[in-house]
């Protein structure tokens, strides 16, 4: 994707730079080692730590929130980074209990950020698309989570769509139907709880192969599949499933470096 800056910070948070706009994806800056409640008798314990500090990211004009209640995607430091972002999208229960600068989006409503006359800016619009944060029926303990579409005039292939945390159903099905996708950053990890057993409550590497035969996107940036302790897949699971995968799928799998110091960060051009 032309004119676009990807930074992986460590799990789902991403620096985005396009259109003129800098956006972070759901902020997670705490320092590992701790262990937190998912709540319903689930939770994890954060394994390493981001990329970059929080305070070293610079200023951010827009912060996308997949959901606001899992400390793995909003952790006490991401939110503490909330007051001074310009803009935060997210659920509409997110927003509800964010308040402050926040625009709550349910699947597949849409909000324009407008760029300000005279800027290198251009009008950014952001869909919000569905997700389910689990098997049928675990929504009410899951939660509300959403995943977002950007777009902007000078746009040549497609839209940048990130998953947000979701198993494939057929909502998620819907994504290749009605978006043209040019580059996804693909929430893996294929995550479990052992008080749940063997229900999966993220894309698995298989599910991921079958949503990007949909999609067939020029560009795959996995992102979420490390640093916890709840992942069940990663890296090497994904890698051996996209080498099998149709479409030559594999060659179009972009991982950015994870360096274990905060003294480097993975970047890449899409």
């Amino acid at each position: 994707m032309k004119d676009v800056r990807i930074t992986h910070v460590g799990g789902p948070t991403v620096l985005l730079e396009a259109a003129g706009w800098r956006i972070l994806t759901d902020p997670t800056f705490d320092a590992p080692g701790r262990r937190y409640s998912f709540g319903w008798g689930t939770g994890s314990r954060k394994l390493t730590g981001p990329a970059l500090a929080a305070e070293d990211v610079g200023p951010v004009d827009v912060v996308l929130l997949s959901h606001h209640h899992h400390a793995d995607n909003l952790d006490d430091t991401g939110r503490e980074l909330l007051r001074d972002a310009g803009t935060v999208i997210t659920t509409v229960p997110g927003a509800h209990h964010l308040r402050g600068r926040c625009r709550g989006l349910r699947p597949w409503q849409q909000t324009t950020l407008t760029a300000p006359p005279g800027s290198a800016r251009q009008d950014l619009t952001i869909t919000a698309t569905p997700c389910r944060h689990g098997p049928r029926f675990s929504r009410p303990v899951a939660g509300a989570v959403v995943g977002f579409a950007l777009s902007w005039p000078t746009q040549e292939h497609g839209v940048l769509w990130m998953s947000g945390d979701t198993v494939l159903y057929d909502a998620v099905r819907e994504v290749p139907a009605r978006l043209s996708v040019d580059t996804v950053l693909l929430h893996l990890g294929a995550v479990r709880f052992p008080v749940t057993g063997r229900a999966h409550y993220s894309l698995t590497a298989t599910e991921a192969v079958e949503l990007c035969s949909l999609l067939r996107p020029r560009t795959i940036v996995p992102v979420h599949y490390e640093g916890w302790e709840h992942f069940h897949e990663g890296r090497a699971e994904v890698e051996h499933a996209f080498a099998r995968a149709p479409l030559g799928l594999g060659e179009r799998l972009h991982w950015l470096p994870l360096p274990p110091s905060r003294s480097a960060v993975g970047t890449t051009s899409a």
